[in-house]
């Protein structure tokens, strides 16, 4: 789930055990095929590519797997899939939108796997644009512990960085989305490491969700990210620190 609030980072931290972790990887590496297929198999003139591995080699996918989904998308190797790009919206309980995008061979497949996740877990899906035109595409990348505000202002003063946030250990640094590589660029080029640089879905209308809502929409966020052909979640939901802790 996405929201840049102090929740931010929960996406990346989910792969907690293996069942977790295979789904995690089949999509990174779905990831990289759709890069490949679209960008070239040379990382280095397909930032999109590049992202995609360094997200997956995070997240401990073998440099073999990598490989053979660079083939498999840019056609060196059999067994490459079309996949499609599609979008859902929906709300959650308590009002909290809901955005998924999927990347699917089987679009009937997607939706009513989509729509069980939502009935079941008090939502419903909505019409197309009832919640997209409260999302806008941002650069968003996820710099590692170690590294302090200042140095990140610092390394991206000239690009017009919108916001930098603390997030657990680290900091979740947002952007215009056609900055994010030159953004991402800059925050390696002073030496600091980053968890993850991706063009997302980053809402302008947020709601403040009590205790039962987060619970409830955490629920709902799990079911949705549990369908193979799910890639992100992302909901308009805030968390307050008091909230979190709560949570634990």
């Amino acid at each position: 789930m996405s929201g840049h609030s102090k929740w931010a980072t929960t996406k990346h931290k989910k792969a907690a055990n293996d069942a977790k972790r295979a789904k995690l990887w089949a999509k990174l590496i779905r990831n990289i095929e759709v890069a490949a297929r679209n960008g070239g198999p040379d990382p280095d003139g397909n930032p999109a590519l590049y992202d995609a591995i360094y997200k997956a080699r995070k997240s401990s996918v073998p440099n073999d797997n990598i490989d053979r989904a660079v083939k498999r998308g840019s056609g060196a190797a059999d067994g490459g899939v079309d996949y499609q790009n599609i979008l859902y919206e929906g709300y959650g309980p308590g009002g909290v939108a809901v955005l998924i995008e999927c990347l699917t061979d089987n679009k009937n497949r997607a939706a009513a796997e989509v729509r069980l996740a939502f009935t079941k877990n008090g939502g419903n899906l909505a019409d197309p644009g009832s919640v997209s035109y409260q999302f806008a595409r941002k650069g968003v990348i996820v710099v590692s512990a170690g590294a302090s505000e200042d140095a990140i202002l610092e390394a991206t003063l000239e690009f017009d960085v919108e916001d930098i946030a603390p997030s657990g250990d680290g900091f979740v640094v947002t952007c215009d989305a056609s900055s994010m590589v030159i953004v991402r660029q800059a925050i390696q080029d002073a030496g600091m490491d980053y968890e993850s640089a991706d063009v997302e879905f980053v809402s302008s209308l947020k709601i403040d969700a009590d205790k039962d809502v987060a619970e409830k929409i955490i629920r709902l966020v799990d079911a949705l990210e549990d369908v193979d052909d799910v890639q992100d979640v992302y909901t308009n939901m805030d968390i307050s620190g008091e909230v979190l802790a709560q949570l634990g």
